[in-house]
């Protein structure tokens, strides 16, 4: 069974913020692999930052020589300055429990059977601002409020493109592409008009 990198959702308003890319992880120090840059096959440089849970893959099983598939969290105050956040690896034939045959598909196919590719992102969350001029809306994204000890709750995401003003405070699932250091939409899709009325 092919695991996929970015789950289907378990609820209708599951907020979220993952995403998809291929490079290497190039860490600041050798002594400190959980702060570096993911260069991607273009080149562009993205700081980054690796979580608990993936550093001990890191360790183990990642030559910093090669490109993988990293599953990251994305952060950004603007839409020039991506941050991620390394969750895990996806390689399906190291990491998981995917049969490994001679004909080996490459995982960018894998990815394709998935209906995924290389820089996409899922965002789901609430749509709190949209600047016509500028093409650009953010979208508020919470944590689930069960883990109390967070001491930001929720964050916003900026994001190059084009929704209706009319569906400001709407609860939106959003299909993203990573140019660069930017995050730009490609597809929408409305779950809840008015939601933080309703909420």
């Amino acid at each position: 069974m092919l695991k996929n990198p970015i789950p289907k959702v378990s609820n209708k308003l599951q907020y979220r913020a993952i995403g998809i890319i291929n490079g290497k992880f190039t860490p600041h120090e050798n002594k400190q692999l959980n702060r570096g840059f993911l260069v991607d096959n273009k080149g562009e440089k993205i700081e980054t930052v690796v979580l608990g849970k993936a550093l001990s893959l890191l360790k183990k099983h990642i030559d910093l020589k090669k490109s993988y598939y990293w599953v990251v969290y994305p952060k950004n105050k603007n839409t020039q300055n991506l941050h991620l956040q390394i969750a895990g690896i996806w390689d399906p034939y190291q990491l998981n429990d995917f049969p490994n045959d001679s004909t080996k598909t490459n995982s960018s196919k894998l990815l394709e059977e998935l209906d995924l590719k290389d820089n996409y992102f899922s965002i789901r969350g609430e749509l709190v601002f949209v600047n016509t001029k500028q093409k650009e809306i953010v979208i508020k994204i919470s944590y689930d409020s069960k883990l109390k000890n967070l001491k930001n709750k929720n964050f916003k995401l900026v994001i190059k493109g084009e929704l209706s003003l009319e569906l400001l405070n709407s609860f939106v699932s959003l299909d993203i592409n990573r140019d660069r250091n930017s995050l730009q939409l490609i597809g929408y899709e409305v779950i809840e008009k008015n939601f933080s009325k309703n909420n």
